[in-house]
């Protein structure tokens, strides 16, 4: 997909005759900004309220980064798409700002689900500083697309029933108490984020509770046309990742649940198992 030449200019004279006419406007109401998760990045993974949001945008605000360009297909013609991989929060908010004061919608969309390591806590405090009201969206997230495509279930009876959700210290630092040999101490469902420039520190520090040869899945891109999932002995995860030359955008699944026998079953369907809707 290529972003027309209306959607890519945010100054196009049909988008700023209209922002022009509706701030005119003394009594036209201040919109509502909505921050929505895209999913890790196929369109048909959107939720159906994102994908109403998306279709009704006067204004959408993406991470072209982190997005493909495919979840904005179902996009207005006449939409302003605003591409922030280049902008900091200081442009991105005003911009926010000024299309809700003029009664444009706004979609501000986030790759996964917003709230996590999605860096909106600053936007929403901006946005609520400015008094402009907001409404967060949930999307699914790369560490469940990875159980899907794997065809394993992150919680399994008496093997793991946690799952962390966690990174390794970089140019954001990690509180201590949260740091990853600590995390790994639980031997849980583990899902690394924003780890792969680091991954040679994270495989050692999780070695030192995760059997060596135990499973872990390396996903790049998760839900993009170039998805890469890659299934690898826990000693062999950084080798492999550098192999593949995966530097961002890659999330790890390490797990008991990917291990070769695994036999524990949910006490809620068993016919010996009384419940409120079966005794």
């Amino acid at each position: 997909m290529s972003l027309t030449p209306n959607q890519k200019q945010s100054g196009n004279p049909e988008f700023t005759e209209r922002v022009n006419h509706q701030s005119l406007d003394a009594e036209a109401p201040i919109a509502t900004v909505y921050i929505v998760g895209a999913g890790p990045g196929d369109p048909d993974l959107l939720t159906v309220k994102a994908q109403k949001l998306i279709a009704k945008a006067d204004v959408i605000l993406f991470a072209d980064s982190l997005i493909p360009e495919q979840v904005l297909l179902g996009a207005r013609a006449d939409a302003e798409i605003i591409q922030t991989a280049d902008k900091s929060l200081e442009e991105i908010v005003p911009l926010m700002v000024e299309r809700a004061r003029s009664g444009l919608s706004v979609v501000r969309l986030h790759s996964g689900d917003p709230c996590l390591y999605g860096a909106v806590s600053e936007q929403m405090q901006a946005l609520a500083e400015a008094g402009i009201a907001f409404e967060v969206v949930p999307g699914i997230s790369a560490f469940q697309l990875a159980a899907a495509k794997l065809k394993i279930e992150l919680t399994v009876p008496e093997l793991v029933q946690t799952i962390i959700l966690t990174r390794i210290s970089g140019r954001t630092q990690v509180p201590e108490r949260e740091e990853l040999a600590l995390l790994a101490a639980h031997q849980a469902s583990l899902c690394l984020y924003l780890s792969a420039r680091h991954i040679d520190r994270a495989q050692a520090k999780l070695m030192a509770y995760y059997p060596p040869d135990l499973p872990v899945a390396i996903c790049y891109r998760l839900g993009w046309p170039d998805e890469k999932i890659l299934v690898v002995p826990l000693d062999k995860m950084a080798v492999v990742t550098r192999e593949n030359k995966l530097i961002r955008t890659t999330m790890y699944v390490i797990s008991p649940a990917l291990g070769k026998e695994v036999k524990g079953r949910s006490r809620l369907y068993n016919p010996e198992y009384d419940r409120l809707f079966r005794q």
